[in-house]
């Protein structure tokens, strides 16, 4: 498939994902980011990492701010992105009062200590997958540079079966997690 036939696709896949979180009950994405998480943490990547790198959801995406506050609770570190360029860093996030809008009106820290944790749980937002864990993303490429420098992570992704779809086109600069967990299963790099 040419480069110009799979950033289609994916703008059609990004444009019918987008429909469909738009039309979500917001009650059921609590209530599935919920589930979502219960997975999340019974998982051994979740219990034997010491630092929980996150995102801060936005517009329906699945929750994460009980994720940073249950690895608070738990004793881990957690960091989340900001958008820097075309790079993303990542700072310990202490308190959601750190937090601002920022890159394309996601909560961003304002301040903090950057991370250094090379070995990190990373969880990875993304628009669509499909059960082979390939990832469509919004389009900027964020996750795919930071993590083709940061390879020490175990990644997982988070998404609501909506998202599902039954083939992601990928690209040679696509990184796939690890593992994706939804309100009904975890898929895993087979």
């Amino acid at each position: 498939m040419e480069k110009s036939e799979i950033q289609t696709l994916k703008k059609e896949i990004r444009k019918t994902v987008f429909q469909r979180r738009k039309e979500a009950d917001p009650q059921k994405l609590i209530e599935d980011s919920a589930a979502i998480m219960e997975q999340l943490y019974a998982t051994d990547a979740y219990k034997e990492a010491s630092c929980i790198y996150a995102y801060m959801d936005y517009n329906k995406e699945v929750m994460t701010r009980s994720l940073c506050e249950r690895a608070w609770a738990d004793g881990k570190q957690v960091a989340v992105p900001k958008v820097h360029g075309k790079d993303m860093i990542y700072y310990i996030l202490t308190t959601f009062d750190q937090l601002e809008e920022g890159y394309f009106h996601i909560p961003e820290p304002a301040w903090g200590e950057e991370a250094n944790c090379e070995d990190a749980l990373m969880i990875l937002p993304g628009v669509a997958f499909d059960r082979n864990l390939h990832r469509v993303g919004y389009g900027g490429g964020f996750y795919d540079r930071y993590l083709e420098k940061h390879t020490g992570h175990v990644t997982c992704a988070v998404a609501f079966e909506f998202q599902l779809v039954e083939e992601a086109p990928a690209e040679p600069t696509d990184i796939f997690p690890q593992m994706l967990i939804t309100e009904k299963t975890i898929y895993r790099q087979k």
